[in-house]
């Protein structure tokens, strides 16, 4: 990420695990506060109230919230890509439909695991310049899945991948919307609409 602007980017990186603790810390006082208060609320004074650290401290660290924004959102996707590339170790060892199943679950996860972050992130993503960086994620998601799809013969695997990736992220963004609470009937519809679309039994 060196050619991201650097009010974006962590001040340095910690080398001892106190260090790290710290980061750490603040990290999840800004996803609580995020989740529970959303983005107006989201200051670098609020986080390190919330994380019981100066904030000279937090600066040690962090030039700007926007910093701290960008690095929750780096490891969510980093997190969705690492559940992805498990998934697509393992289809050639199962079923399509276990395959579906363990991809709909990863983006499930990433998605709604904690909606009220998942919905402030979103929100940020707008305002910072990682364009490019979502780019990526997006041809990253695509390769991952259609790789997967061709160990399993599906015709045209690039554009099912496309549409797949599009119709869980537009379920699971309409559950999110509409506070849906019942994850594993979003799951189960899901999976029912790439079955179809794969032409798979329910």
């Amino acid at each position: 990420m060196s050619s991201s602007p650097p009010f974006i980017n962590v001040r340095k990186q910690p080398r001892q695990a106190r260090s790290s603790a710290t980061v750490e810390t603040i990290l999840e006082a800004s996803a609580r506060i995020l989740e529970t208060r959303g983005l107006a609320a989201f200051t670098t004074n609020a986080v390190a109230e919330r994380a019981g650290v100066s904030v000279g401290s937090l600066y040690q660290y962090f030039p700007t919230k926007e910093a701290i924004l960008t690095l929750l959102i780096r490891r969510k996707r980093e997190a969705l890509i690492a559940a992805l590339e498990s998934e697509r170790a393992r289809a050639d060892h199962r079923g399509l439909k276990c395959m579906v199943d363990g991809f709909v679950h990863a983006a499930l996860v990433h998605q709604l695991e904690r909606p009220g972050l998942s919905r402030s992130l979103e929100y940020a993503e707008a305002t910072l310049p990682i364009n490019a960086e979502t780019e990526v994620l997006k041809r990253s998601i695509i390769v991952i899945v259609a790789e997967a799809l061709s160990m399993h013969g599906i015709a045209e695997p690039q554009t099912s991948a496309r549409d797949l990736a599009a119709l869980t992220r537009g379920m699971a963004d309409a559950g999110g919307l509409f506070g849906e609470t019942d994850l594993a009937s979003l799951e189960q519809r899901i999976r029912r609409a790439v079955y179809g679309y794969l032409g798979l039994g329910a």
